[in-house]
C-alpha cells in the first residue's frame, strides 16, 4: 500500500510541476485574437481582446500577424492541456485522500 501512496504522491507532484510550467508559459503569451481591417484599401492587423469588459484593439506591424496568430494558437493548445492537467490533479487528490 505504501508503494501505491508513493506513486500517487509522485504523480501529484509531477502534475503540479506541469501546471506551474504551463501557467508560466501562458502568462507570456498574448490573449485575444488577430483581426484584419481594410482601411483605404490597405490591410491592417490588430490584436483584439477584452480588458475590464471593454474590447481593446492593438495594432500589429505588417510583418508580424502570422507570428501573433501562431502564439495565440499555442495559447489555445496550452489552455486545453492545462484543463487536462487540472482534471488529473483533481482525480489524484481524491485518490490520495481516499
Amino acid at each position: 500500500m505504501k508503494v501505491l501512496k508513493d506513486i500517487l504522491k509522485e504523480s501529484f507532484q509531477y502534475y503540479q510541476d506541469i501546471e506551474r510550467k504551463i501557467e508560466k508559459k501562458l502568462a507570456s503569451l498574448p490573449q485575444g485574437s488577430v483581426k484584419k481591417r481594410l482601411i483605404a484599401g490597405h490591410a491592417y492587423h490588430y490584436l483584439q481582446r477584452r480588458v475590464d469588459g471593454k474590447v481593446v484593439h492593438k495594432y500589429i506591424s505588417k510583418e508580424k500577424p502570422q507570428e501573433m496568430i501562431a502564439k495565440i494558437e499555442e495559447r489555445k493548445a496550452l489552455s486545453q492541456e492545462l484543463k487536462q492537467v487540472k482534471e488529473a490533479l483533481k482525480i489524484l487528490a481524491r485518490k490520495r485522500a481516499g
